[in-house]
């Protein structure tokens, strides 16, 4: 059964508990570029080195280039109520919200698509 992630660090341990943090970082990579963000976390990316640099992409998407933002959370399918539900008075706290949103939603595609 899916437990859903209540932070960034303890989806980041599950994945690696479950060895699927590889693939994880493959899943955000193929919808980075599918929404035209070009980011590449290599293989040796570490779990903080992760949480780091997707929080300081997703920050310089909202406050440069909000359509792009948009259109990578369309793309990664990140639940426009929680978006909605997030204080948005503060854009790095916001943009760590988003961050674990997003990784949240690539672990559940992650993990269904390791179990099914």
């Amino acid at each position: 059964m899916f437990i859903a992630p209540v932070s960034a660090d303890d989806l980041l341990d599950q994945a690696q508990k479950d060895d699927l943090y590889q693939k994880l970082i493959d899943q955000l990579n193929k919808d980075f570029n599918l929404a035209n963000e070009a980011i590449d976390f290599p293989k040796s990316t570490t779990p903080v080195e992760l949480k780091i640099q997707l929080h300081e992409k997703i920050y310089r998407l909202i406050q440069y280039r909000f359509a792009e933002y948009l259109n990578l959370l369309y793309i990664i399918d990140v639940s426009e109520a929680d978006v909605k539900s997030l204080d948005g008075s503060d854009i790095s706290a916001l943009s760590e919200q988003v961050a674990f949103l997003v990784l949240k939603r690539e672990w559940q595609k992650v993990w269904f698509r390791n179990r099914f």
